[in-house]
């Protein structure tokens, strides 16, 4: 599935190990060695999927994160030698969907990139509708009480799972899973920052909550109006 891909880094040999990487595997790759050129080459040459690094001198890969997601909701992997988790919560609430840490296997790399770009147009279910949200997969599109909700590719990917799931408990496991790969099953950070953002954005646009936390265990969707006939 080739596709265009931005990857921003100030790191020479990054650069070129990903470049050699992703070209060979038929990606079109541009290339950003400061986090300004980069963005202006993401207005100029839209990519399908963006890598940055996290630090850069000037701005943060944090701040591309925001930068691109103010505007766009084209996918972010970012790459970082840090491994705390407060970093990965930062750029997770900036807007990223993935986190890589340095130093990464290239084969790993390659399997999320793909993850990445599959696209909608690939998709053919119809729209989930259950209690008072329609889940459109084709469309890439959720309504809540007839509002329209804007969310980002992995949170979409998040509420997608859990509306085809409704009333289920849905194990932290499970989720990682089916969101980000098994790769990342022992990673929870994920869930947290994303449970917490999908949260955010349905409670602003309806003043009520519909995922419910299962301590220890997992996270349950129950939408308004949902009877359970419906599953």
């Amino acid at each position: 599935m080739p596709g265009k891909i931005l990857v921003i880094d100030d790191e020479t040999q990054i650069t070129r190990v990903l470049r050699a990487a992703l070209t060979a595997q038929g990606y079109d790759v541009r290339i950003a060695n400061d986090p300004e050129e980069g963005l202006r080459i993401f207005a100029d040459w839209p990519p399908d999927l963006v890598i940055t690094d996290l630090m850069m001198p000037g701005i943060s890969g944090v701040e591309v994160c925001r930068a691109i997601r103010a505007h766009d909701a084209t996918p972010v992997l970012v790459l970082s030698v840090r491994e705390h988790e407060r970093s990965k919560v930062e750029a997770l609430d900036a807007g990223a969907d993935d986190y890589v840490t340095k130093p990464f296997g290239i084969q790993e790399l390659l399997a999320r990139v793909r993850a990445h770009l599959r696209r909608a147009p690939e998709r053919t279910a119809a729209a989930i509708e259950v209690g008072d949200f329609v889940v459109d997969e084709p469309a890439h599109s959720i309504t809540v009480q007839g509002k329209s909700v804007h969310l980002t590719p992995k949170e979409f990917d998040l509420l997608l799972h859990l509306a085809r799931n409704a009333g289920k408990v849905m194990t932290h496991r499970a989720l990682l899973t089916a969101v980000w790969g098994a790769q990342s099953a022992h990673q929870p950070e994920y869930l947290r920052v994303f449970v917490g953002q999908v949260r955010k954005k349905l409670e602003t646009q309806t003043g009520r909550s519909y995922i419910q936390t299962e301590p220890w265990v997992g996270y349950r969707f129950v939408p308004e109006g949902w009877t359970g006939s419906e599953a």
